[in-house]
This record gives C-alpha cells, sequence and structure tokens, in this order.
C-alpha cells in the first residue's frame, strides 16, 4: 500500500500558514482544526512546519514572549517530505527512525498532503489484518 491510499481516505487537506504568523495564532488554528501540526509555507513552496512539540520547546526556552514570534523563527526548516508512491511501511521508517510524528507529502513541488504516524499505523495495521486474513482463508481452503 502507498501514501495515496491514505490520502485517498483520510482526505488531502492541508492546515497551512505563512512564515509571518504569529505562534499564538498558530497555536489557535492547531486547536480549532484539532491538528498536531500546521505547515508553513509562502504559497505553495513548503518552508517548513510546526508542531506541538516545537511549540513547547519555544514555550520552554523562550517563555510566553515566544506567542508573539513568528511561526518561522521556530518552526521545523529541514521538513523530511514523501511522495504518494512511496509505501507506507517505508515512510513509517523514516517516521519512526527521524523521530517525527508528522510528513508532508508532495508531488513535484506541490504541497499534495500531510500524514501523521497515526495515520501511517493505522493502515499498516489494517494492512496486517488483512493479510492475515486472507492467509486464514487460504488454510481453511486448502
Amino acid at each position: 500500500m502507498t501514501i495515496a491510499t491514505i490520502l485517498n481516505q483520510k482526505g488531502r487537506d492541508v492546515f497551512k500558514t505563512d512564515p509571518a504568523t504569529t505562534l499564538v495564532e498558530v497555536v489557535k488554528m492547531l486547536r480549532d482544526k484539532g491538528v498536531g501540526a500546521i505547515l508553513v509555507a509562502e504559497g505553495e513552496k513548503l518552508c517548513g512546519i510546526l508542531s506541538e512539540r516545537d511549540i513547547v520547546r519555544a514555550l520552554s526556552n523562550h517563555g510566553g514572549s515566544a506567542l508573539l514570534r513568528p511561526a518561522s523563527e521556530f518552526m521545523t526548516k529541514d521538513v523530511m517530505t514523501c511522495t504518494e508512491d512511496e509505501t507506507i511501511v517505508s515512510v513509517m521508517s523514516r517516521m519512526t527512525t527521524g523521530r517525527f510524528r508528522h510528513m508532508p507529502v508532495v508531488k513535484g513541488r506541490k504541497i499534495a498532503g500531510l500524514v501523521s504516524i497515526g495515520d501511517v499505523v493505522k493502515f499498516r495495521i489494517e494492512e496486517t489484518e488483512r493479510e492475515a486474513e486472507d492467509m486464514r482463508a487460504y488454510i481453511a481452503a486448502g
């Protein structure tokens, strides 16, 4: 199964903001959208990602004044991305090794979606359960 399978089922909506958006505005977006990360972009050009972890780190290092500063100061700039045709297993491995929970999906130079480790694990479990059921059916038919 590929990342396209996840995006086709969960949707391709991506929540993003521009680099000048203040951290407090990003916090409100995370709350209102019920997500754990926001992409930071200029148009379709991905500049970074701002996750809950980045915000906690910003508050820990700079206190409440961080909330009035731009997202660009605290976002992760070196963002690892994937494409729709990558396998779920491959992306899960990269996310686990890199210890991050959100990965933007790109198509060419455009943002095509965003997957979380929860999305990837859920689909991997479903795939494993289907394979086990197929094996049980094969053995029972034999």
